[in-house]
């Protein structure tokens, strides 16, 4: 294990075929389905703002590949990645210098920073400023500094991924074309929050043999493998409320939202049932990767029955 001196960790973990690899795509969809969900609530108001739905999506994303670089720099100069069953990491494999891998993730908190200014000044919403710098935060000490949260297997990296990754990035895309927040936007953004912790806790399952032995205390760990399943499964059912919610919310005629309900359903049907039989190792990351865009046809298909009731 090595500092930020450019010394490279012992050489023991996968190694990363490409930059994409370690930013971890599969987690990009996820990023954005806020967003889309956010805009199209938007649009159902008649407030859409195609520039403004861009400069969040690269906040969104931005703010994602720097938590994911973050995270492997932390981890890697920890040691807490020298022996994982997770996708490559560029730290703990050696093959480049931790302080770059460090300068990368800071440099996509800046490029997230810059982008968030100017949503910021665009819509006057300037509150938001203080969101933007507690969910940088978030990201960095997430496994980062001297006693990080991800570590602590309390509840905050799961408190935070709903906030940050639901609430706020949704209703805080809204809130940057009109300050309207009505009670089926916080439900809505509080069932994609659920699924973004839907992404953490598969993540967590996958490695809880490897952090029990390097001391990472995650809530997968501490709750254990049938506990942390069951929460998985009901984060990605919860949303299935929306479905309800809609025909009083916008209009949306019930037999659309049945429809809806049972789609979701057979949906998850297969990712809920490998957690729950217990599917262990590499078979998790292709959950994750499933539960990724499962989270995006979600937000995409909602924002669709927001925006069609505009035309009802």
């Amino acid at each position: 294990m090595s500092g930020e001196n450019g010394e490279h960790p012992q050489d023991s973990g996968p190694r990363a075929t490409s930059w994409g690899e370690v930013v971890r795509l599969r987690t990009l969809p996820a990023a954005v389905a806020p967003v889309i969900l956010g805009a199209g609530a938007a649009a159902a108001m008649g407030e859409l703002s195609v520039l403004r739905s861009l400069l969040a999506a690269g906040v969104a994303l931005a703010l994602q590949i720097g938590c994911n670089l973050a995270n492997d720099y932390s981890d890697g100069v920890r040691g807490t990645d020298d022996d994982r069953t997770g996708p490559p990491r560029l730290t703990a494999s050696g093959q480049v210098a931790p302080r770059t891998v460090k300068l990368a993730a800071f440099g996509c908190f800046g490029l997230g920073a810059l982008l968030g200014l100017a949503l910021v000044v665009l819509s006057g919403q300037w509150w938001l400023l203080a969101v933007g710098a507690a969910a940088i935060a978030a990201a960095w000490f997430y496994t980062g500094g001297k006693h990080p949260y991800g570590y602590m297997g309390i509840g905050l990296s799961e408190l935070f991924v709903f906030v940050f990754f639901g609430l706020m990035a949704t209703v805080g895309t809204t809130w940057t074309h009109t300050p309207q927040a009505p009670w089926w936007l916080w439900l809505m953004a509080s069932c994609l929050g659920l699924l973004s912790v839907a992404m953490l806790m598969v993540n967590n399952i996958r490695d809880i043999p490897t952090d029990s032995v390097s001391g990472k205390k995650t809530l997968a760990v501490r709750l254990g493998q049938r506990v942390s399943r069951w929460i998985y499964a009901l984060c990605l059912l919860f949303p299935i409320t929306v479905f309800a919610a809609l025909p009083q919310a916008v209009g949306t005629p019930v037999i659309v939202c049945i429809l809806a309900s049972i789609t979701w359903l057979l949906a998850i049907t297969q990712p809920a049932y490998l957690v729950l039989s217990g599917l262990r190792g590499k078979g998790l990351i292709l959950v994750l990767k499933h539960t990724g865009f499962l989270t995006l046809g979600w937000a995409i298909f909602v924002s669709a029955l927001l925006v069609s009731s505009t035309f009802a």
